[in-house]
């Protein structure tokens, strides 16, 4: 099984559908079985094409390059968290090329006013592999120092909704950094997680950051804040940052995490 997640950063990036097109190359290329994706936009304004979805969802826009490449099982599931930028509805999703069973979506924030930049749902697919139900969540938690929406509370309220009897992967940005430590890693940690970046035989440096970025505007090193976590422990093969200008374009303000189990 193949993993991927990543920031997507939708609608703010320059040359946004050439990054586009780059980010379905990769997964045509790599055929990843679940892929994570955070600050997934449309407009407000835009067409509703199904349900919750509007013409430019970037994740439905994304399921169409997948077609061009003659990939059709893809599935995806979204879910809007909060209107970004004033004019698009902001959100998480996970895509899949397995069966989804189920879906579920709840807050992990206190606020759930989705006119709030800080309100925040994660979003979860059970999907059957191999006649065994593995679920998985996307995320993008808040930061540990926030006054209003720190991340501890976020993610108790998260813990809360999960079951330790099944195989869960929590892929996203968790907007914590690794090297920081009695912060957020420390706590995901500390709660039972396993870090596949940790389990995995081969891996690189790690950093999905550099730079300044929304959120981070003092940052000056490399950052790795965002995750695939696993609930147990599992054999990772490899753990590798993707979409960082050496392995693939940049298509995002994050990079990827790529995660082969």
């Amino acid at each position: 099984m193949r993993l991927l997640t990543l920031n997507c950063h939708s609608w703010q990036e320059s040359n946004q559908q050439k990054k586009l097109e780059e980010l379905a190359d990769a997964i045509a290329e790599h055929a990843y079985d679940v892929i994570a994706l955070q600050e997934v936009s449309q407009s407000i304004d835009a067409v509703v094409i199904k349900d919750q979805i509007k013409a430019d969802n970037y994740a439905f826009l994304l399921l169409q390059e997948l077609q061009k490449r003659g990939l059709d099982d893809y599935r995806m599931v979204w879910e809007f968290c909060h209107i970004g930028y004033e004019i698009y509805e902001e959100g998480v999703a996970l895509l899949t090329n397995l069966p989804i069973i189920k879906q579920d979506a709840f807050y992990v924030s206190k606020h759930t006013d989705t006119s709030y930049w800080k309100t925040r749902k994660v979003i979860k697919a059970t999907v059957e592999y191999h006649q065994k139900c593995i679920s998985f969540f996307s995320c993008h938690f808040g930061w540990w120092e926030d006054e209003e929406e720190p991340f501890h509370a976020q993610f108790e309220r998260f813990i809360k909704r999960t079951d330790n009897n099944e195989l869960t992967f929590l892929m996203g940005d968790f907007n914590n950094h690794a090297k920081a430590r009695g912060e957020g890693y420390d706590m995901v940690k500390g709660q039972g997680w396993y870090d596949t970046f940790l389990l995995a035989k081969v891996r690189d440096e790690g950093s999905t950051v550099q730079g300044k970025i929304a959120g981070w505007d003092r940052n000056q090193e490399g950052l790795r804040i965002d995750y695939i976590w696993v609930n147990q422990p599992v054999s990772i093969q490899e753990s590798k940052v993707i979409f960082n200008g050496t392995n693939k374009p940049v298509v995002s303000d994050h990079f990827g995490v790529d995660v082969l189990i």
